[in-house]
């Protein structure tokens, strides 16, 4: 009996003690937890040139790169895989994958990425944004953080742990302004602690006897039960978009939707991938009369990362894209084909030509 007891006593103890330190943990991360300003001012790095007229064409390029983590070897715990990160020699084949991809892209005149990595274990802390940034000699650079934690606790046999990543947009003209817009987020306590704080990135460039030109970078929700945060986030950059184009401006906005584009029809996709939906759609009234999605309809720009990368047998779909206004004409929308080599998602480049 007196064994019994002192088991039971041990039994308690550590229960008190693993307990104390979970609620000591949640009160640390709760003291640490990253809670933007709904409207953020964002410093402007770098030189840029100013745009001194209506150009004749202007080159644009959106990549999610995955934080260098999610080449095509890999899946993802969060998505139905069991993974949390690449091996050390998987995430160096990835991300020199990914900074090869951006040195031969042709030097767009601007450039959206997604997932971009600072301070990050899954990363091996690596400064991506600053290593990027490096490769584009006189361009301007602007950084938004949307996802910070001192710990992430899952999975609890191999914790993501710390994570710093965010929004980065280069431009060969330089913005006269630049801000982190928040998105609306409904996550309750202490799930909100360890989740992304979304936003998007709005750059203004004045141009010289003309409108400015309104840049956005956005990489909206994703998971299956952010299905009220993603009406919220559309909701809000529908009035963003619209706004600007009230005042006169032209206006581009592309990145990772993490839903499709309205002419989206996995019909039309002819590069051998199996495709599906992302439910529910963008509302059909998201868009006014003359605006547009522009987006390469034929080839996908991402995969599902619940198994590693096989095609024809892995999930894909389109969610990277850009929906443009009315005074700006769409040259054309080209998907590079990657394969998916080095990140979950395609490149997605376009030309556009601002009106007079």
């Amino acid at each position: 009996m007196k064994i019994l007891k002192s088991i039971l006593r041990i039994i308690v103890s550590i229960l008190l003690i693993t307990g104390l330190g979970f609620a000591v943990f949640l009160a640390w991360a709760t003291l640490k937890d990253y809670r933007p300003a709904g409207i953020e001012r964002l410093k402007v790095n770098g030189e840029g040139m100013p745009l001194t007229g209506v150009a004749d064409t202007l080159s644009l390029l959106t990549w999610n790169i995955g934080y260098g983590g999610l080449g095509k070897e890999m899946d993802f715990f969060y998505e139905g895989g069991k993974k949390v990160r690449p091996s050390a020699e998987d995430f160096g084949r990835y991300f020199s994958g990914i900074m090869g991809s951006l040195t031969h892209s042709g030097y767009p005149d601007f450039v959206f990425i997604q997932e971009v990595d600072r301070q990050s274990k899954r990363s091996r802390y690596i400064d991506e944004a600053a290593m990027i940034d490096s490769i584009f000699n006189g361009y301007s650079s602007v950084y938004a953080t949307n996802y910070r934690a001192g710990f992430v606790p899952i999975p609890l046999s191999d914790p993501m742990g710390q994570v710093e990543a965010g929004l980065l947009t280069l431009s060969r003209y330089r913005p006269s302004e630049a801000e982190r817009v928040s998105y609306p987020s409904s996550y309750s306590w202490p799930k909100r602690l360890f989740m992304l704080d979304r936003c998007f990135i709005l750059s203004r460039i004045k141009i010289s006897g003309h409108a400015d030109l309104v840049l956005i970078n956005t990489h909206n929700s994703a998971f299956s039960d952010a299905a009220d945060m993603r009406k919220k986030e559309l909701a809000l950059l529908r009035k963003a978009i619209m706004d600007e184009y009230a005042k006169g401006n032209y206006v581009i906005a592309g990145g990772d939707w993490n839903q499709n584009p309205l002419p989206f029809n996995p019909d039309s996709i002819t590069d051998r991938n199996k495709t599906h939906r992302i439910t529910p759609p963008i509302p059909a009234d998201f868009l006014p009369t003359g605006w547009q999605w522009a987006c390469d309809l034929t080839r996908v720009t991402n995969r599902d990362v619940n198994e590693p990368y096989m095609k024809g047998h892995t999930g894909t779909t389109i969610i990277d894209f850009y929906v443009v206004s009315p005074n700006v004409e769409v040259l054309g929308v080209n998907t590079l084909q990657q394969d998916f080599e080095y990140s979950d998602h395609r490149a997605v480049g376009m030309r556009v030509r601002l009106e007079r």
